[in-house]
């Protein structure tokens, strides 16, 4: 078992992982996550970053956070910016290859309330900002979200470094209603 120490204050932290970093980085892809892709507005145009650190915080009110690292190419463009969280569906893993580097072709956007958003995601969720802190090697990125919506299908997941399926096998809750 590997217990992590906390960080000492003035402590330099270095980019090049170590085997320890690498360890811890295999441990945390252990657990499965969905894919979202990011997207917003800046002066330079439309962004998208794919992302698997996506959660919601409240319901009251409705806020959302990502995890982005402030090593992406367009971390800084999103400070400050209305943006749009689009989960993906399992059959767009070209589109989550697009914002992670790996540019499959021009996306089908959407102009969204407050952010742009992707053309038949699974979910998204339009957001104001709401705060930004320091998460380290990452910016934890709270909205606000002011629109919303889903549609039925199996979600894209990611796990052990790759991507999965995450079947939709029940109808959620809102079939109780």
């Amino acid at each position: 078992m590997m217990i992590a120490t906390p960080k000492h204050p003035g402590t330099k932290v270095s980019s090049v992982l170590h085997p320890h970093a690498q360890h811890f980085r295999g441990s945390l892809g252990r657990f499965a996550t969905g894919v979202a892709v990011v997207t917003f507005d800046s002066d330079e145009g439309r962004h998208g970053i794919t992302v698997n650190s996506f959660t919601s915080v409240s319901l009251t009110p409705p806020l959302v956070l990502v995890s982005i690292a402030k090593t992406t190419k367009s971390h800084d463009q999103l400070a400050g910016r209305p943006f749009t969280v689009n989960v993906l569906g399992a059959e767009q893993r070209a589109l989550a290859s697009n914002f992670a580097g790996a540019p499959t072709g021009e996306p089908r956007w959407v102009d969204g309330t407050v952010a742009p958003r992707l053309s038949g995601v699974l979910s998204f969720f339009e957001c104001t900002p709401w705060a930004a802190y320091d998460g380290g090697d990452h910016t934890l990125y709270l909205g606000e979200v002011i629109n919303f919506d889903y549609r039925a299908g199996d979600a894209l997941g990611f796990v052990n470094g790759q991507f999965t399926t995450i079947p939709e096998y029940l109808l959620g809750h809102e079939a109780l209603l």
